[in-house]
């Protein structure tokens, strides 16, 4: 009677299992590819001089690669009003990721470790602010950036966007710090180490996946924000978002700007997410398993 050795039936078995799952590849790949269908059009676009863009879509420089050019982007690159643009954008954005990432993780490390009166009942309502939309706040906190005297100031954009990224900065980091075994910081205070070095020493170490990817989460929130810098940001301190609306605007036909200009904003939180991207999975998951 033959036998089957145990490395034939492992290929056997593997063989099967690739074949079972073979739909579910197919069909990812094919939504991998429409994902990504436009950022590459939009690159070949930017690539392509402006007299061709009424003429033929962007699928044909694919078969005349030779029609590409990086006068689009040099343009762009010399351009002061987009330079300015992006520092601007960098100036809001840096300063709400790393205001919201400090504050929410020193909130929720209170709330998960340092027990005072009534901690539930404001953990609720942090909780209750996820579900308010920031439209509702354009309008009552413009008079009030006007009565302080910061509308239309970078300060004002930078202090939105932290008020709203708290409430799920808090509800995200607090989940993965009540996660962590309560013997470490309870050897830590029998050791006579203080709250804060606690929160440094301890929890910043322990928590940094889900920072990370609280980080990439405001980032690209602020980074890609078009309404709030629209309502409380100045022409001259405009993000790179407002700089492209207004040049839709002002020129409908200046596909090469928009497009050069689009893809140029998309590079740095593509870098970013790709930077931190190890951390991102975990950084879902935080709190979920305990």
């Amino acid at each position: 009677m033959a036998t089957v050795s145990p490395r034939s039936a492992k290929a056997g078995s593997g063989a099967a299992q690739t074949l079972r799952r073979l739909p579910l590849n197919v069909a990812m790949l094919g939504v991998a590819l429409f994902w990504v269908l436009p950022t590459v059009g939009l690159l070949v676009t930017a690539l392509r001089p402006r007299e061709l863009f009424n003429t033929s879509g962007w699928w044909q420089a694919i078969t005349t690669p030779s029609q590409l050019t990086l006068d689009n982007f040099r343009n762009i690159v010399e351009s002061d009003s987009f330079v300015t643009a992006l520092v601007n954008t960098a100036l809001i954005t840096v300063p709400a990721t790393i205001g919201v990432v400090v504050l929410g993780a020193l909130a929720a490390y209170a709330f998960a470790w340092i027990d005072f009166r009534g901690r539930e009942v404001i953990f609720l309502v942090v909780v209750g602010l996820l579900v308010v939309p920031l439209q509702m706040a354009l309008v009552p906190v413009a008079k009030l950036y006007g009565d302080l005297g910061i509308y239309g100031s970078i300060l004002g954009v930078v202090l939105f966007h932290v008020a709203f990224g708290l409430p799920f900065a808090i509800f995200l980091l607090r989940n993965f710090f009540a996660s962590i075994p309560k013997d470490l910081p309870e050897a830590a205070r029998l050791d006579g180490a203080s709250e804060l070095r606690i929160f440094v020493r301890i929890m910043l170490p322990l928590g940094l996946p889900a920072i990370a990817s609280l980080a990439i989460f405001q980032f690209l929130w602020v980074w890609n924000d078009l309404l709030v810098a629209l309502v409380f940001a100045r022409t001259s301190n405009a993000p790179i978002t407002v700089a492209i609306q207004q040049q839709l605007r002002q020129f409908g036909g200046s596909i090469d700007v928009i497009s050069a200009a689009s893809f140029v904003s998309m590079l740095v939180p593509l870098a970013v997410f790709f930077a931190f991207q190890r951390y991102f999975a975990e950084g879902l998951l935080a709190g979920s398993v305990k």
